[in-house]
């Protein structure tokens, strides 16, 4: 994982918070001392992106939900698998945890304002940008919209037959 994180149009924006230049260690580190100890709180959720027809090969990417704070939801896939639909796949499925094993009301996510495959995701699943403003990135201070999806509005868009 930590070859395929460690690249610019990766984590540029990302928020400010991971380090760059992205240290040699830095996916164990996070891992470490940031994500498991939240899982075992049972404040996170994360999961790794395999493909299907190859779930032994590497990582492809990264998806997880967070129930503390304002940003409930981020993600991240590799430069080579862009563009395949699968980030949205996976969020399709985060987000269904979300609702309906977690019983959430409301997943909120941020964005860097051009962020435009991030964007094409949350308006596929139905979300609504709520705010704009500015947020610091790994590539500097960058406008940012905050999107949310209510429960009702996902029960209704998704409502099993």
């Amino acid at each position: 994982m930590q070859p395929l994180f460690a690249q610019w149009e990766i984590v540029k924006q990302l928020n400010a918070r991971v380090p760059w230049p992205f240290p040699e260690d830095g996916v164990h580190i996070f891992y470490r001392d940031a994500a498991l100890p939240a899982i075992e709180r049972g404040d996170e959720w994360h999961w790794m992106l395999r493909l299907k027809d190859d779930p032994e090969a590497k990582i492809i990417g990264s998806i997880c939900l967070k129930l503390q704070g304002d940003v409930n939801r981020g993600f991240w896939i590799a430069q080579q698998w862009q563009g395949r639909g699968l980030m949205t796949e996976a969020a399709a499925a985060v987000t269904r945890f979300w609702f309906e094993e977690l019983k959430q009301p409301v997943l909120c996510v941020k964005k860097a304002r051009d962020n435009a495959a991030s964007r094409a995701i949350s308006l596929h699943e139905g979300m609504r940008c709520i705010s704009e403003t500015e947020d610091d990135y790994v590539s500097g201070r960058l406008p940012t919209e905050i999107w949310e999806l209510t429960a009702e509005n996902w029960h209704s868009r998704n409502r099993r037959v």
